[in-house]
């Protein structure tokens, strides 16, 4: 019983993350928020896996510090984005 709770929670959790994910189009740092949302419930995931298994912590560790650097890289796309369009709507944003 308690083990469809160690994996069922994290699933409903990245689920929810997925659903605000796709929902939220409108801002980038909401966007942003979501993923790193997802990120950590995928760490939660990761933490859980190694715990069952009798493995270090040693790569959890290891993509905490990638999640960390991928979170300051998006914060500078947003304030590059900020003082170039000078708002972080999405729909501003040109691919070209």
């Amino acid at each position: 019983m308690i083990m469809i709770l160690y994996w069922s929670l994290p699933m409903i959790l990245f689920i929810f993350g997925l659903f605000c994910f796709v929902s939220n189009r409108k801002h980038l740092l909401s966007m942003l928020l979501s993923l790193e949302f997802i990120v950590l419930i995928l760490f939660f995931f990761m933490f859980i896996y190694l715990n069952m298994l009798n493995y270090e912590s040693y790569f959890s560790m290891m993509f905490l510090t990638f999640s960390v650097c991928e979170g300051a890289l998006g914060l500078s796309i947003l304030v590059s984005m900020i003082r170039t369009h000078g708002n972080d709507y999405f729909q501003s944003f040109s691919i070209m």
